[in-house]
């Protein structure tokens, strides 16, 4: 039996009704929930992420404001910009958005930005917090995988999940966030000795490689539920995950689709980090 499309889009149209709601509910005590974001150069994925954000803000109410600098933007600009952000009230969260141009430090840019606007979860303390269990906000595209596990209705303590990629920004948070919910984690990545074995033991399987293709049918324990993060734009010029989306869905009993998948709940989880921000900082909420 086929497995069943866990639909990111209809998910992410959820998360960000909740979002909008309590949006609304800040409103009325005069709270405007606004994320600020930054954009350096011209890199066309880039910019279509950026209008995605701007999108989804629109959506939930949430005031967004962008600053869109020239690739020539020194570091140091950069930093000032981030500084004033930083200091401005009607500012609750900052998203620079990633990669900058080569010329500029990216950890340095991070690292300005203050914990309680760091909506995209990659501050130093954010990342601490998230580890030691305690509040914090977590990186949007791990939040929004785990999401998706959960809306299968799939049971994670005790589960065996296996993580294939180790990057900052999505396998080692999701690996700590599989690990904060009981399951048994496995981290694989590129210098892994018998990877497909270690993948056909996971109840639950998320592919942050980076490589289309990557885990195939034969590497998948039937009933598994899938996530796959992997963007990868194809030889045919459409966008493919890091699973072979069809021979894997014949063996695993869910599956997220590429595109309208992980993507979509990423930045739905963006928009729930925002209002959580203006709450935060307000002491409106939580």
């Amino acid at each position: 039996m086929p497995a069943q499309i866990i639909d990111g889009k209809a998910l992410a149209a959820q998360v960000k009704a909740e979002a909008a709601a309590a949006c609304a509910a800040l409103k009325q005590k005069g709270i405007a929930p606004c994320l600020a974001v930054v954009l350096v150069g011209e890199d066309p994925a880039s910019q279509v992420y950026v209008r995605g954000k701007v999108s989804d803000c629109a959506q939930c109410g949430i005031e967004s404001r962008e600053h869109r600098l020239p690739a020539t933007t020194t570091q140091a600009q950069l930093l000032a910009l981030v500084g004033r952000l930083s200091q401005d009230p009607a500012v609750h969260g900052i998203l620079v958005q990633l990669p900058l141009p080569a010329h500029i430090d990216e950890q340095a840019v991070i690292n300005a930005i203050p914990p309680e606007k760091d909506v995209d979860g990659f501050s130093p303390l954010n990342v601490g917090r998230m580890q030691l269990g305690q509040p914090c906000y977590l990186p949007c595209t791990p939040a929004g995988c785990l999401r998706m596990i959960e809306s299968t209705g799939t049971a994670i303590a005790g589960k065996n999940a296996v993580v294939v990629g180790r990057s900052n920004i999505v396998g080692k948070p999701m690996a700590h966030l599989l690990l904060a919910h009981d399951a048994t984690v496995t981290v694989c990545h590129s210098k892994t000795r018998g990877l497909a074995g270690i993948c056909q033991n996971a109840d639950i399987l998320v592919a942050a490689v980076g490589r289309q293709g990557f885990v195939t049918g034969d590497m998948v324990k039937p009933g598994a539920v899938v996530i796959d993060v992997g963007i990868n734009r194809g030889p045919d010029g459409k966008l493919h995950g890091d699973v072979d989306f069809a021979a894997v869905a014949e063996k695993a009993a869910f599956i997220t689709p590429v595109p309208g998948g992980v993507g979509p709940m990423t930045r739905a989880m963006l928009m729930q980090n925002t209002v959580a921000a203006a709450a935060r900082q307000t002491g409106a909420g939580h």
